[in-house]
């Protein structure tokens, strides 16, 4: 059942594998490739509980010498202080250029291992084995690594991609309920940006899905994967069309940085911020409203927030109001202080759309969103 999917850039393509069982094999895989015998394995302690073990065996009988490195779980690991005790630990294991940095773990572990592996001795071979539906769909896909900094989320970063991922299934097995919904945020938004026919599969499968079950699951990772693969061979460094890949994450992202990280799961921001933007595009005119009402009602069966929850609500402050637009002034699709949102104009296709007014913002969205979070 295993599916291989190769990212395709010039002299940098790297192999995707799918499917269940991979982590035991994970040496294997690694065999094939130009890597020097000592590898960093960057894990954390929940993680490496389940299957630190398995990955370090298999990386052992393929003849690795490992050192494994635990980090703490959440946004906290990804910071500098992090990043210099990796350097410390990377440097006094010997590892050279050809030393491969391995993430075990979500997304946290991805971006800060990726970051540590593409600075440390100005780059080593980096490998991706996600163990999050998040990570495994979006974040161990497409190079992006970064560590935050005090004033923000990702700031310090680069693109740097892995040479190999390597997303083992039967790991979803052991997510909580929360986080395997969140990662369905991301696999909706493919549907909706790029897949007419992978939305309406989820609209028939997601009960499926949501019960783990194992065809399903792989079928769902990988045209996420697929679908990220070739937006990612067109636009690397996110010149362009790359941007589309960000739906909903301009809300979301805002509403995370709001709450100070601590009320929504990454995929719950995005969720509410796919449906504020598809009704923001609906506003437009250029989204048709029975489509909005299907992304609205499938992230609903997913357990997902469609907007803040009741509980959360209050009546926003001007001075709320006033950081929710600075916030998406600064985000990275936005153009001289322009107002950018990567927009659905139908069900399988989006577009950026770089300057849309803050009337229509405060109109469509800021009325139907809680900023006193």
């Amino acid at each position: 059942m295993t599916v291989d999917i190769f990212l395709n850039l010039t002299g940098r393509g790297y192999h995707i594998y799918i499917g269940p069982g991979l982590v035991g094999r994970l040496g294997a895989y690694l065999k094939g490739l130009p890597l020097s015998a000592k590898a960093l394995l960057v894990t954390n302690p929940k993680v490496r509980v389940l299957y630190g073990a398995l990955a370090e065996k298999s990386l052992l009988c393929a003849g690795f010498q490992v050192v494994t490195a635990e980090v703490p779980d959440g946004e906290e690991a990804k910071s500098l202080s992090s990043a210099e005790k990796l350097y410390d630990l990377a440097y006094t294991g010997g590892l050279d250029r050809k030393s491969p940095v391995i993430a075990l773990g979500g997304g946290v572990v991805g971006d800060l291992a990726g970051f540590v592996a593409a600075t440390y001795m100005r780059g080593v071979p980096f490998v991706q084995v996600p163990t999050t539906l998040l990570a495994q769909v979006d974040s161990s896909v497409g190079g992006k690594v970064a560590v935050n900094h005090p004033r923000g989320k990702n700031i310090i970063g680069a693109f740097y991609q892995p040479r190999l991922v390597v997303a083992d299934t039967d790991t979803l097995a052991t997510l909580d309920p929360h986080e395997l919904r969140s990662g369905l945020a991301e696999v909706i938004k493919y549907g909706v940006i790029a897949d007419a026919g992978f939305f309406a599969w989820l609209e028939s499968n997601l009960e499926n899905l949501l019960a783990l079950e194992p065809e399903a699951l792989v079928h769902a990772v990988a045209t996420s994967c697929r679908i990220k693969a070739r937006v990612v061979e067109e636009d690397e460094t996110e010149q362009g069309r790359r941007a589309i890949l960000n739906f909903g994450h301009t809300v979301g992202h805002a509403l995370e940085a709001l709450s100070g990280y601590r009320v929504f799961r990454h995929g719950e921001a995005v969720a509410i911020g796919m449906v504020a933007e598809a009704r923001l595009a609906e506003a437009m005119g250029i989204f048709p409203e029975e489509d909005a009402a299907r992304l609205e009602l499938l992230v609903k069966r997913a357990g997902l927030p469609a907007g803040v929850p009741p509980a959360l609500s209050a009546a926003p402050t001007t001075a709320r109001t006033g950081e929710f637009l600075e916030l998406l002034q600064r985000d990275k699709k936005a153009r001289a202080g322009r107002y950018a949102f990567a927009l659905p104009v139908k069900i399988g296709r989006a577009e950026v759309f770089r300057d849309v007014s803050e009337e229509k913002i405060r109109q469509y969205i800021l009325e139907n969103l809680s900023l006193d979070i």
